[in-house]
Order: C-alpha cells, then sequence, then structure tokens
C-alpha cells in the first residue's frame, strides 16, 4: 500500500519517472526480444489499459484481431474462411489473396507519430503526458523517438491505436471490403487479382508517409486460396486448414522433450481449430 501510495503522488504531482527495462529474449519460434518493465511500472500499465481500452475498442475496424477482448488468432482464421467463402461464392469462383506483412513493427513505431495520433482523440492533457512519459520510456536500439516494447500491456492497445489509422485508409479511403489484419499481418480477399496487385503500392506509400513504416518485401504475396494460404500458423484452403509444416515438427520436438498431461492438453485445444484428425491421433497414440 505504501508503494500505491508513493506512485499516486509521483502522479498527482507529474514527478513520475518510468523505470528500466529487463531485456531477454525467447524462441517463438524465432528469436524475439523481450523487455519488461518493474512491477511499479506494470501496475501503472495496467491501470492505463484498463481505462482507454473500452474507449479506442468501439474506434476499431471489426476486421482487427489482434489484443482485444473476444477476439484473437481463432476468431480471425475463422473469419477468413467466412469472408473467402464470401469472396469464392461458397468455392465456385476463384478466390486470390494479397497477404502482407509489416517489416520490424515493433521496433519501428515512430513516437511522434504515435503521439499525434493520441492527440486527435484524448483531450485531457494529463493522459497525454502520462502516455507520453510511458512511450518515451523505451526505445528500439540505438534509434532515438522510434519503437514499442514487446512486453508492456500498454503496447497492445497503442500498436492497434496506431494501426488502426492504417485500417481506416483501407476500409474508408480505399474501400477494401474483405480485410483482415492481427497485429502486423493482414490479408485483403478479392476475385481479381490484377485488383490486389494495384494496392500493394498504395498501402505502401500510405505505411511509409503517414506512420513511417515499411512491407516486408519478402513477405508479401497474391496466391489463390487453392494453392494454400500461410495465415497465422494455419495453411488455410476452401473445404479445410491445417497446420503449418514447421509448426508440427516443432510440436513433436516440444512432446518428444517434455510430454506432460498439461502440454498434451494444449496441444490437442490447438488442433481442435483445424483438420487434424491424423496428427491428433499420433499425439493420443
Amino acid at each position: 500500500m505504501d508503494n500505491m501510495i508513493d506512485l499516486h503522488n509521483d502522479l498527482a504531482s507529474k514527478t513520475y519517472k518510468h523505470g528500466f527495462y529487463y531485456a531477454f529474449k525467447i524462441n517463438d519460434p524465432k528469436t524475439r526480444d523481450i523487455h519488461k518493465a518493474s512491477v511499479r511500472d506494470r501496475v501503472l500499465h495496467h491501470a492505463i489499459f484498463r481505462i482507454l481500452y473500452p474507449y479506442f475498442e468501439k474506434k476499431f475496424i471489426f476486421d482487427s484481431y489482434s489484443c482485444q477482448v473476444n477476439k484473437g488468432t481463432h476468431k480471425a482464421i475463422y473469419r477468413f474462411r467466412q469472408l473467402s467463402r464470401k469472396v469464392s461464392a461458397n468455392n465456385t469462383k476463384s478466390c486470390w489473396v494479397l497477404k502482407c506483412d509489416i517489416k520490424k513493427f515493433f521496433a519501428n513505431i515512430d513516437h511522434e507519430v504515435l503521439k499525434d495520433i493520441l492527440w486527435k482523440y484524448i483531450e485531457d492533457k494529463d493522459i497525454l503526458w502520462l502516455l507520453g512519459v510511458v512511450i518515451n520510456s523505451f526505445r528500439a536500439g540505438d534509434k532515438v523517438k522510434v519503437g514499442l516494447p514487446l512486453g508492456n500491456v500498454t503496447s497492445q492497445l497503442l500498436i492497434n491505436v496506431y494501426m488502426n489509422e492504417f485500417d481506416h485508409f483501407v476500409k474508408r479511403k480505399l474501400k477494401v471490403k474483405y480485410y483482415i489484419r492481427y497485429c502486423d499481418d493482414f490479408v485483403v480477399l478479392h476475385q481479381d487479382k490484377p485488383y490486389l496487385e494495384n494496392l500493394i503500392p498504395q498501402l505502401s506509400k500510405f505505411l511509409g508517409s503517414e506512420l513511417k513504416l515499411s512491407l516486408h518485401s519478402d513477405k508479401v504475396f497474391i496466391k489463390k486460396l487453392s494453392s494454400g494460404i500461410d495465415f497465422l500458423g494455419w495453411v488455410h484452403f476452401h473445404h479445410h486448414r491445417i497446420l503449418r509444416t514447421a509448426t508440427k515438427r516443432r510440436m513433436f520436438k516440444k512432446l518428444k522433450e517434455n510430454k506432460t498431461q498439461e502440454t498434451v492438453n494444449s496441444y490437442l485445444g490447438l488442433l481442435k481449430h483445424g483438420n487434424t484428425y491424423k496428427i491428433t491421433q499420433m499425439i493420443l497414440e
């Protein structure tokens, strides 16, 4: 309680200073840099999220799925199936999919751009000051005023606020009907391949000029749904979805190293969301 009172007093007098981060790496499966704040700062992060999330949630588009209540990867993949059936007219027409990924997303969030976006939605100067302190508490490598930490609950909210500008550009300006975004991964579905090809420079231009982000050139492609679309850990087809080969290998490797009942149950829960009968039987046996 003494610590809570001290934190309250620092905030009331605007003498609050964000502490340092503890940095470590995880393999998920690729290596990611995680930055963990102190308990004092994390308490504040959760308070900020609890108050501001309901306000911003109303401003997000329906098909934004990351870090939101009643959303997530499973909702996104089922939505993908629903939209693919609409575009393909229940698999009677071609369905082309534009799949894009943003290069080093968290590390390239521009602080000044983010603050300008927040200014559009928030009038209270005390809240803006506090958000500024949290945003300025981190920088990616040697870059000044760039980057958000993977690990802060506030980052989950702020990236959605940041990318909400892009979402509304796609939906309102470009009038894209079938669009899904999860964090820095997004897809657009359409019957016409040239339409999707024409979208790429427009999307790239907005990201660069307005948000100072860029598309990952190696992870932008246009494919037919019938050839399989790799999205959010699954390879999607017209009538079914299967696990990525790399995911299957990693799963069996982990089960070989540590086959506890909890681990088995976790994977069985994951496998329920796709066509995985044979893999499920292999695990059970």
